[in-house]
């Protein structure tokens, strides 16, 4: 349970709010590659992006530069979305001013002959970069501190050909998107299925309804029988490691190893060969988007199969769900009582987006009555206040990472599998085996997880 004033600090965004300030030390994934294509966009890549309560302007000038500036035309205040793409960048419909890549103003054409207004006007641009088919922006002061380095996370080092990004809407506070992903206990029941089926290729939404290494139990009634994992949380470099333990008999013991990215990702097994590193963007205080990639430790993906099961469910331009509160999120009392936990479908993403918004769209966490299965969410509130803290006194928070520590920042293992029945010792030789067969197994130099 948090008190008002500590859920604010953990929450709110804003520039100059405590969260704000610390979120904008790191790299945020503000679009998809794929929102600035032909295919989204036509022959103008030109799009508006809000992020911790800011407006922008995404754009690629004609040199393949893709840059990001205040959407407020410094002039008079237009939006400048609806700007006119030009050879020499946007320019302002509104009275004609053009501003580079870099946020240089270079025309201001509706001034005298001779004006050297434009000289003195500058938007305020920020560095963009390309990674795992995401455009990631810093939004911090470059005055006070260069952006971090990307560490060497599998995500980031696989071929293109061996990941897949995507990303969905939520209408709720960021912090609450992210604490989902760091709740092993919950999808004993809010991805409880009262069948089993044999898994197929077509597995979109269907994680929990595979089987885990080694096995031949269905994930479904693994998680359905064997409710009470046994859960460790261990402080890591790059956040936390979790490992959740199903024991079934003397002899097998479920083990499930998943990781917090910090400060806005966690790292999930989606199967024995894909892992998902999901990262939360703060739009504002009240909504986020949830922004994955898929890493492929076997065969490459399938890009246009999985972007298309997607789309099936998700609305373009602005990733919006098909399903959500405004329909109830698919709820069916008849398959509550007869198939699905929730009845809410078969697409644990429907059911994990109703977990996230359903608590209001920021979550009153003074009510809240947190048990021992939430250790990891209590560990994770304590790490984000104290790299808060760290901003407010001067101090470099978690995972502001130089280059050097960025180099020796790989993995982290993730995996699903039955192992055997021991202690901490046995289990861990067991997950790491299972990882380091996966790493010497990928098509790519995957890197040994730190």
């Amino acid at each position: 349970m948090l008190t008002a004033a500590q859920n604010e600090r953990l929450t709110r965004v804003a520039p100059g709010t405590p969260c704000g300030n610390l979120l904008r030390q790191y790299w945020q994934p503000i679009a998809l590659v794929d929102e600035l294509s032909q295919a989204q966009v036509g022959t103008r890549p030109v799009k508006s992006v809000r992020a911790l309560g800011e407006d922008f302007v995404l754009f690629r000038d004609a040199q393949g530069t893709v840059a990001l500036l205040d959407r407020a035309c410094p002039h008079r205040g237009a939006d400048l979305s609806y700007a006119r793409l030009e050879p020499g960048g946007l320019r302002c419909p509104f009275h004609g001013w053009m501003f580079d890549a870099s946020g240089k103003c270079v025309e201001t054409p509706a001034e005298p002959e001779g004006s050297r207004l434009c000289e003195t006007i500058t938007q305020r641009s920020y560095q963009v970069v390309e990674k795992a088919g995401i455009y990631w922006a810093w939004f911090g002061d470059i005055a006070k501190c260069e952006p971090p380095a990307f560490p060497q996370f599998d995500c980031f080092t696989a071929p293109d050909s061996h990941t897949f990004a995507f990303k969905g809407l939520w209408e709720c506070n960021w912090l609450q998107a992210l604490e989902v992903g760091i709740d092993p206990a919950h999808a004993s029941f809010l991805h409880r299925f009262f069948e089993d089926e044999k898994p197929s290729a077509d597995n979109y939404g269907k994680q929990f309804r595979a089987t885990s290494a080694g096995s031949q139990m269905p994930m479904t009634q693994l998680m359905r029988d064997y409710v009470r994992p046994t859960i460790e949380v261990e402080t890591m470099p790059y956040g936390m490691r979790l490992t959740a333990l199903r024991r079934i008999d003397e002899t097998h013991t479920h083990v499930r190893v998943t990781n917090q990215i910090f400060p806005q990702a966690f790292l999930i097994p989606l199967s024995e060969t894909m892992t998902i590193t999901q990262w939360h963007l703060p739009v504002d205080d009240t909504r986020c988007y949830w922004v994955a990639v898929f890493t492929s430790f076997d065969k490459p993906i399938d890009k246009t199969l999985m972007r298309d099961q997607r789309l099936a469910l998700y609305t373009l331009p602005d990733y919006a769900p098909r399903i959500g509160k405004h329909n109830r999120y698919g709820f069916n009392a008849t398959e509550q009582a007869t198939q699905t936990y929730t009845g809410m479908g078969f697409d644990i993403n429907v059911h994990d987006q109703w977990a996230v918004e359903s608590p209001g769209t920021i979550a009153d966490r003074t009510k809240e009555h947190l048990g021992t299965s939430d250790k990891a969410i209590m560990s994770y509130r304590r790490q984000l206040e104290k790299a808060i803290a760290a901003v407010e006194q001067g101090t470099t928070p978690t995972m502001a990472l130089n280059a050097a520590q960025a180099a020796t920042m790989t993995g982290p293992a993730t995996v699903d599998g039955i192992g055997p029945t021991g202690d901490k010792d046995v289990t861990t030789q067991y997950w790491r085996r299972v990882d380091a067969d996966k790493r010497a197994g990928a098509p790519w130099a995957a890197p040994k997880a730190a």
